[in-house]
């Protein structure tokens, strides 16, 4: 169950991380520590997610919450990445995960499959290119409906 204070502070936390060219993508209250933990998932969409991002997140929100007092009580405020999602959407994402396996899930069939598992070769304007144990295959793009890293090791 969410505490009632994270999406406040989510209002709060959304702008600034706006204005650093960060967005923030979660927010959690811990409530059942010592003191309680405030913990803040930022993500930066043109980059990997770095200390520094999270370094600047923290001085800008610290200082909000201090001025709002919103958490009146001592509490931890930790901002964090939330690390790599499984699924693939921008171009960055294509080309750094270039050879790794992939699950590409279809709206429908083609060549009899809506689901295919292979070894991501490329994408480009019309088609995702997937390795099937030594051969090529391209999927129609318009029949995407999502592509997310795999942990199948024979492909």
């Amino acid at each position: 169950m969410t505490h009632p204070l994270v999406p406040q502070v989510i209002d709060l936390a959304s702008p600034l991380a706006q204005r650093l060219g960060l967005e923030v993508v979660g927010a959690v209250f811990q409530t059942n520590q010592t003191p309680p933990v405030l913990r803040i998932d930022v993500r930066n969409p043109n980059q990997d997610t770095g200390l520094n991002d999270c370094e600047r997140m923290s001085r800008a929100l610290e200082m909000a919450l201090d001025a709002t007092n919103i958490i009146p009580d001592a509490y931890v405020l930790e901002i964090s990445s939330p690390g790599i999602s499984p699924k693939l959407t921008t171009d960055r994402e294509f080309s750094v995960f270039k050879g790794f396996a992939v699950q590409v899930s279809l709206t429908e069939p083609y060549q009899g499959k809506r689901e295919w598992v292979g070894k991501l070769i490329r994408r480009d304007k019309t088609s995702v290119y997937l390795n099937l144990k030594g051969k090529a295959i391209l999927l129609p793009r318009d029949l995407i409906q999502s592509v997310q890293l795999s942990n199948h090791q024979d492909v």
